[in-house]
């Protein structure tokens, strides 16, 4: 091809930076490509951007548009080859000569030459970013190529001055870095890319535009984007790059597409090759993106032993978790689309559910958030409807519609829609979105609707104050019997004084129950929030402190054997009261996680106190056996072990958050549906209250995990417990035979 000798008159002799021996060159296969990343990313000096964007932009172009791939390409649409079908073009894999880079370096090098080189520790300015990125913007040709593929890439640029906006970000950071200024670096959301600077790299500035016009915003501070609320900003939690989570930008921006409905084969084993080993070099743990990128390819083609697919959208969804507050949405729409192409809809529900729970987060705004916006109106209008007709299809027990779980998390999902739209300039559910959910929501019947606890915020309010009354009150009480405890403490070392005399067996007795006492008043104060009082020791001041120690004290005067045979009982109790606490708190915690009534948490203390001995111990076994079944239907159950029954008695708990899911409660529950109630409600406008959000700092920022839960049961599969350029997304199963009916459908962004 042309593009390959406009610059073979280059000198032989170039260093490339000082930082590639040319004694690599040529590269004749992926192996070569892979093993010069690998040595620049294990050199002791940082890898140079400019260098691998164009070899692997070299590459890309050549095995995606060059004429021998446009020819295999026509002689695949000549064959009728199918369509989401990855297939090689035969293409002979290009060689990449040390004559082609080193020209096409030395230009770029002459581009940049009109720009300042910094002086010994001098650190980049916004005048100085904005220059070059000046100058990379009046080089290229006055189009838009937002929607054009292999455009992320510095060869791109060289060969024919073109760039997408990702590309010129990576432009602009990779021609500070040949510049010589170390700390500008590449910062990217789901959507979008800028630069940030400084010493701690929190000054941060626009280098591109966004969207299908090419309105300039160089030189901009984001922080007007994220007081906006703007998924594209991600609330100021986007990914900022280190050097080699820069060359994994390098690598996720690769585009493997050859046409509409076919990849290049080699490209995507490149691409996953150069993945994996960043992968093991640790680049990948703070990028999100990447991480269900490298998913997908391994969807499609299984190259690791020892990790799968779904353990990687499992990572991805950590890294956002871990990293990020849980604030980038497409890690669980990987996870959910992944699902539902296994045909795991209970699986799928819920991940896209939490999905929903991270966009709820955020303020639509409408020219910024299309892609986010297609990817969710695919869900609700195409990928959803698809599984609900499948599923009603037959009346089998195991279908998904008699799943009150399901029910649930189809409510969190439109739940969290409507939060998105709130105090948006511009609606979200049209009529397009509300037949949909109407037909989805008859679907299901009333047995299964009516067992969803639905509540709203005004009553975990209200279960917030009981339970701080409670709490109050519990303090009260102990603050209350201080001075009667410390009588008793004084009492009982007095008593232990006058009892020296006595026989060896009955001080053996004694000293079991005095050994359990708190020596100080703090101690026994502590106690008191975890133990039975005793009624007789609050009213007369004397014997035990605690229930269970007058339990012990008792066994112990109606024991007749001999020491040995008596203590080993009394351990045997004291095991026993023990493992019963244990499965009370237990169970306590688990029925007011996410959401449940604080008041339920102190009702087996209560009632402990009302019932005798043996009545307290059965209902610590009843709770530490449903805590028991809690915990199991947590984990994913086998084929062969499913249970219609079990799904069927489950009380999914969820909270509703937005105005008009509100307003939809006592519709959601009737026994018969009010359609057209329904449907003016979610086409309704939207007069929510401003949402309150995380702005820039830290502190004020909210985790996802705050928004709608289902907290009886725990999905499946890290599910339900619940980054980037060049993202995939993923299209519905049109099989049902087929374990994966198709496969991830890669749509490339910025």
């Amino acid at each position: 091809m042309s593009t390959v000798t406009r610059s073979a008159s280059a000198s032989p002799c170039m260093a490339l930076n000082g930082i590639i021996d040319a004694s690599l060159f040529p590269l004749k296969s992926t192996s070569d490509v892979v093993n010069l990343f690998r040595r620049a990313l294990t050199s002791p000096i940082e890898p140079d951007l400019t260098l691998l964007s164009i070899v692997v932009g070299y590459i890309e172009l050549s095995l995606t548009t060059g004429e021998a791939a446009q020819a295999a390409q026509a002689a695949q649409a000549a064959l009728g080859g199918g369509s989401d079908v990855i297939m090689g073009n035969s293409v002979p894999f290009p060689v990449v000569t040390h004559e082609l880079i080193a020209g096409l370096y030395k230009k770029f090098q002459t581009i940049l030459s009109v720009v300042e080189k910094p002086k010994p520790h001098r650190q980049a300015t916004r005048e100085i970013i904005k220059k070059v990125s000046d100058v990379i913007w009046n080089s290229l040709i006055r189009s838009s190529y937002k929607d054009r593929a292999h455009l992320q890439n510095l060869y791109s640029y060289l060969s024919g001055n073109k760039l997408d906006c990702f590309g010129v970000a990576l432009a602009t950071t990779a021609g500070c870095q040949l510049l010589g200024y170390r700390d500008v670096r590449l910062a990217i959301s789901e959507d979008h890319a800028w630069v940030v600077f400084g010493q701690k790299h929190v000054e941060s500035i626009e280098v591109t535009w966004h969207g299908k016009g090419s309105e300039d915003k160089r030189g901009q501070d984001i922080g007007a984007g994220i007081e906006s609320g703007s998924w594209l900003y991600l609330g100021g939690l986007a990914v900022v790059c280190e050097r080699g989570m820069e060359v994994a930008a390098i690598c996720v921006a690769l585009n493997i597409s050859l046409s509409a409905n076919s990849d290049c084969v080699e490209v995507a084993e490149l691409q996953q090759q150069l993945l994996w080993l960043l992968y093991d070099l640790g680049h990948l743990k703070r990028y999100p993106m990447a991480l269900g990128l490298l998913g997908e390819l391994e969807e499609i083609h299984r190259t690791h032993r020892s990790i799968s697919c779904e353990q990687l959208f499992r990572e991805a969804i950590d890294s956002a978790r871990n990293y990020y507050h849980n604030h980038h949405v497409y890690p669980h729409i990987f996870q959910g689309n992944y699902y539902n192409r296994l045909l795991k809809y209970r699986e799928a529900f819920a991940a896209w559910a939490n999905a929903a729970d991270v966009i709820r987060l955020y303020t639509y705004q409408c020219r910024d958030d299309e892609e986010i916006y297609k990817e969710l109106l695919d869900i609700a209008n195409e990928l959803i409807p698809y599984v609900m007709k499948t599923e009603s299809s037959g009346h089998s027990a195991r279908s998904i519609l008699r799943d009150a779980e399901v029910f649930a998390n189809l409510l969190r999902f439109y739940d969290g829609i409507c939060q998105w739209e709130e105090d948006s300039l511009t609606p979200i559910l049209h009529i397009g979105w509300a037949k949909p959910l109407v037909t989805n929501i008859t679907k299901f019947d009333y047995d299964i609707r009516s067992q969803v606890v639905i509540k709203l915020p005004e009553d975990l309010e209200a279960e917030q104050a009981a339970a701080l009354e409670a709490k109050k009150a519990a303090a009260a009480a102990a603050a209350a019997t201080t001075a009667a405890a410390a009588a008793a403490e004084a009492t009982l070392h007095l008593e232990g004084n006058n009892n020296n005399n006595n026989n060896n067996t009955l001080a053996k007795k004694d000293e079991k129950p005095k050994s359990e006492l708190p020596t100080t008043l703090a101690d026994l104060t502590a106690a008191c929030g975890e133990k039975i009082l005793n009624p007789d020791f609050l009213l007369q001041g004397g014997g035990q402190p605690f229930a269970d120690q007058k339990q012990q004290a008792a066994a112990e005067q109606t024991t007749s054997s001999d020491l040995s045979h008596n203590n080993n009982n009394i351990n045997n109790n004291n095991i026993n009261t023990s493992s019963s606490k244990e499965a009370d708190k237990e169970a306590t915690t688990t029925s007011n996680g996410g959401g449940g009534s604080s008041n339920m948490a102190q009702s087996p203390s209560t009632e402990a106190q009302m019932q005798s001995p043996s009545q307290s111990q059965h209902k610590e076994a009843k709770l530490e056996e449903s805590s028991q079944l809690e915990l199991a239907s947590s984990k994913p159950a086998a084929v062969d072990d499913y249970d219609p029954f079990e799904i069927m008695l489950k009380r999914p708990v969820i909270t509703l958050y937005s105005q008009k899911m509100k307003g939809l409660k006592d519709l959601l529950l009737a026994e018969k549906l009010n359609t057209h109630a329904i449907s003016l409600q979610v086409t309704a406008q939207s007069v929510a209250s401003r949402k309150v959000r995380g702005g820039g700092g830290a502190d004020s920022r909210q985790p996802a995990t705050i928004s709608a839960t289902i907290t009886a049961i725990a999905s499946t599969e890290g599910g339900a417990v619940g980054g980037g350029a060049g993202a995939g997304n993923a299209t519905s199963a049109t099989s049902t035979d087929s374990i994966a009916p198709s496969r991830p459908k890669r749509t490339r962004r910025e």
